[in-house]
């Protein structure tokens, strides 16, 4: 079939495979450019289809030439209608990997779930014997409780206050005003719920319980800090709260992890475009101002090139470079004194007229579809191509 891209709002509803693996193989390359990461060789990934997880996934497999296991919740593509990007990310992952003869597992759907738990667990005992690493990388709308049955819904809101604040509609490229009324008590303990740290406990300890955690085993949840233009929506609201529950519950993670000689940290990561950030209101505008500026400094990095960086100099690095809370921080080139102060400088003054002076938009938007597979160099999207790729061995459930 023919594929296009369908944009509705912050979401692309069409993906395009060979898209998709070619972006794949883009990220593979970068990895196979540097030099090679001293880790363990067992990892595995919660929420590798997409994003920060699977780079982490890449960085892994291709530059350390580890053994990977990924949990994914995503959907292949039939006859009449093409998969989610994230299917065919992890399809291409799985050709390379065999390519290579590099051992690349997938387990497909509900990572919050014992099902999948079990299921992560099998492969391990059956495959791995114990794992060195476990990348934790879960963006969900809902959570069902394994335990009572509820579903608990996310959502993104501020606390305490009422804010209005600058957007972009991407559609439309135009500047827009956006405002937002704040959560309920019940609307922020509901987010917590789902994006905080309770199901990464709940691996962990699974995990443990199982004995299939290895000696000097780490693990690292990922979030976002940022800088106070993006605070009211996002640091000071829903998401920064159950951001926050990280942070709380990866100091008891850390305490079980003592008799290993073991390690749990949360890893703030810099801003970039991603499904769940692209539908965060303030996020599209700041990271388009942000791109500008970074690349001007000769600085800007995505998903891979951060996962390198927090693989070779954070996570297994000699030291112990930590932030006050005790977390890894690869989002330094962001934060820079200079870089902060052109961003605000520009979010003041930015307008429908001077957006594509003050921003990149172009490089926002470029990002954005290369998510889904469109708008990747040397590919033909007037070709037909097949809508239904394999994954080799995955597990659906």
């Amino acid at each position: 079939m023919l594929v296009k891209p369908r944009v509705r709002g912050f979401m692309c509803v069409t993906s395009h495979p060979d898209g998709c693996e070619k972006h794949i193989l883009e990220q593979i390359n970068f990895i196979k450019s540097k030099p090679e990461i001293n880790m363990p060789k067992r990892v595995l990934v919660i929420g590798s289809s997409t994003g920060y997880g699977l780079s982490a996934r890449i960085s892994s497999a291709f530059g350390a030439n580890a053994s990977t296991i990924g949990v994914i919740y995503e959907k292949p593509g039939t006859s009449k209608k093409t998969g989610s990007a994230g299917w065919y990310n992890t399809a291409a992952f799985h050709k390379f990997a065999e390519n290579e003869s590099l051992y690349a597992r997938t387990v497909n759907g509900d990572a919050f779930s014992d099902q999948i738990k079990d299921a992560v667990v099998g492969l391990i005992k059956e495959d791995l014997g114990q794992i060195d690493l476990l990348i934790y990388s879960v963006a969900s709308p809902r959570r069902k409780d394994p335990e009572s049955g509820i579903i608990f819904n996310s959502v993104l809101k501020p606390i305490g206050k009422s804010i209005s604040m600058l957007g972009l509609n991407t559609d439309k490229e135009c500047i827009q005003n956006v405002e937002l009324d704040p959560a309920t008590p019940e609307e922020i303990s509901d987010t917590i719920k789902v994006m905080g740290g309770e199901d990464w406990c709940r691996w962990v300890n699974k995990l443990r319980d199982e004995d299939l955690l290895a000696d000097a085993f780490k693990t690292t949840a990922f979030t976002y800090i940022g800088e106070k233009i993006t605070w009211d929506l996002y640091w000071d609201g829903t998401i920064g709260a159950a951001k926050k529950d990280l942070d709380k519950k990866v100091l008891s993670i850390r305490d079980s992890l003592k008799d290993l000689n073991g390690d749990a940290r949360v890893s703030v990561l810099k801003a970039v475009v991603t499904q769940s950030s692209s539908a965060i209101p303030v996020m599209p505008l700041y990271l388009a101002i942000l791109f500008k500026e970074m690349k001007l400094q000769g600085t800007n990095e995505g998903c891979i090139e951060q996962l390198y960086r927090l693989l070779v100099e954070k996570i297994y690095s000699d030291g112990n470079d930590f932030d006050v809370e005790g977390r890894f921080r690869v989002d330094d080139y962001e934060l820079s004194p200079q870089i902060q102060l052109n961003v605000t400088k520009h979010w003041k003054k930015i307008s429908d007229e001077n957006l594509h002076s003050l921003a990149d938009f172009a490089e926002y938007k470029n990002s954005f579809m290369k998510l889904f597979g469109f708008e990747v160099d040397g590919i033909d999207y007037s070709k037909e191509v097949n809508p239904q790729r394999a994954i080799s061995g995955i597990i659906n459930l």
